[in-house]
């Protein structure tokens, strides 16, 4: 009876243990996947918005830079370096191009892919517009030159920073979008990682039991005959 009932008891903590082996593998799994998703929405917010958020102030930049140098040349009459200003418009051309490259590597999402694109096409019709003011400028029209800057070029640059203003809102969005399913993967470890010590805590006290139940078990009895010797000592 002693040996059955020992085994019944083996036979009960052992498939208890299992179950709680299996729930700890799967909080371990899990664990993982949390951690895997943290990590990935830490590397989208630098990879997909910080750099971009960085790229669309450099952008911002250079097209006031053109902005200024260019007005710079008219308030002169053109009388300043044509080369010069020229030079510098190119400058400022092949930096913005190399911005919106390396805008357009990282992910982007439908809207901000509409906005990315309406930017481009402004940046190309505001460029041509300068071209146009350089062109009546070296005719001898200064007038229409500063008109030309002062009117729809105004209106087209006004449009290229409302578009990177555009993308700097949705970049806010997405970022807190993403901080969002960061703390909801942080909250999700934390409670699995409570359930993990709770789980070990559990197995201590069952080994405890165990080993408590085996020495009660195993510990030898005093007969009878013992007893009635013991006491006529």
């Amino acid at each position: 009876m002693k040996w059955s009932f020992v085994i019944q008891q083996k036979l009960k903590a052992a498939l208890l243990l299992g179950g709680i082996m299996a729930l700890i593998i799967l909080a371990t799994l899990l664990s993982r996947h949390n951690m895997e998703g943290i990590d990935k929405s830490f590397s989208s917010i630098y990879q997909d918005r910080l750099i971009p958020a960085t790229t669309i102030i450099y952008l911002t930049e250079n097209l006031y830079g053109k902005r200024l140098s260019l007005e710079e040349y008219l308030l002169t009459n053109g009388a300043g370096n044509e080369s010069e200003i020229k030079s510098q418009l190119s400058a400022h051309n092949q930096r913005i191009d190399s911005l919106i490259a390396a805008f357009e590597k990282t992910y982007l999402v439908d809207e901000e892919a509409k906005s990315l694109t309406t930017f481009k096409t402004e940046v190309v019709k505001y460029t041509a517009l300068e071209k146009s003011v350089l062109n009546l400028c070296n005719a001898g029209e200064q007038e229409e030159g500063k008109k030309l800057f002062a009117g729809a070029g105004a209106n087209t640059f006004r449009n290229t920073i409302t578009n990177l203003n555009e993308l700097t809102n949705i970049q806010s969005s997405i970022g807190k979008d993403l901080m969002k399913e960061s703390k909801s993967d942080i909250a999700s470890f934390g409670i699995i990682s409570f359930l993990q010590i709770g789980l070990a805590v559990v197995i201590g006290l069952m080994l405890l039991v165990l080993i408590q139940n085996s020495a009660i078990i195993n510990k030898p009895k005093i007969t009878g005959e013992k007893n009635r010797h013991f006491n006529l000592n």
